[in-house]
């Protein structure tokens, strides 16, 4: 929650955009390392893709929930209620794909970044026909495999004439956030900053 939520929600502030960290349902972890798990050999991965499908449309009720808040209460909350956006890492690209997916006009992002998402346990594929612009990032060596995920996303996105914006780093790996690890991948977020300027944001 801080590498893929507080550090850049804090980063996001210096640059004069509002972020708030969503703590969405979760599916179980046994271990205190997620990414190992889900790196075991394939059956396990299909019992624990059951296991994801189980919790995805419920997390993605939180991402749209969290939508609807934030445009409902904007003037409070001192925002822009047509530019609120959701940007998840991991199981949170997964979160941001399924709720954007299933959204309606009322609590449909006007932005999404998926980050790392995992495509397989995304619900629905119904691309908004209201301009979306997505943003997505990840690493060619990611443990997980997902570079070739992120690809389909952008395809089906550009497919559907929506705006979309692609990085791929060499490495990075699974799960890089905000750390530093002094690779290029370390900057993506001043990448994302470009590219909300560039939409206006």
């Amino acid at each position: 929650i801080n590498s893929e939520g507080n550090d850049l929600a804090k980063w996001l502030n210096t640059q004069g955009i509002a972020a708030f960290v969503l703590k969405y349902r979760l599916v179980r972890s046994y271990t205190d390392d997620p990414v190992a798990e889900l790196s075991k050999n394939a059956a396990d991965r299909s019992q624990r893709d059951k296991a994801i499908a189980s919790l995805v449309k419920l997390a993605a009720a939180d991402g749209l929930e969290a939508v609807k808040y934030v445009r409902e209460h904007a003037e409070e909350l001192n925002v822009i209620p047509d530019k609120i956006g959701l940007i998840g890492f991991s199981a949170g690209g997964t979160i941001v794909m399924s709720s954007v997916y299933n959204s309606e006009e009322h609590n449909r992002p006007n932005f999404v970044a998926p980050i790392y998402a995992y495509e397989p346990a995304i619900w629905g594929d119904k691309v908004p026909e209201a301009k979306t612009p997505i943003f997505i990032v990840v690493a060619t060596n990611d443990q997980l495999g997902l570079m070739p995920m992120s690809i389909n996303i952008y395809q089906k996105w550009h497919a559907a004439g929506q705006p979309a914006e692609l990085h791929i780093y060499e490495q990075g790996g699974h799960g890089f956030g905000m750390r530093t690890q002094n690779l290029p991948s370390d900057k993506w977020y001043l990448r994302f900053g470009e590219w909300l300027a560039l939409q206006g944001w």
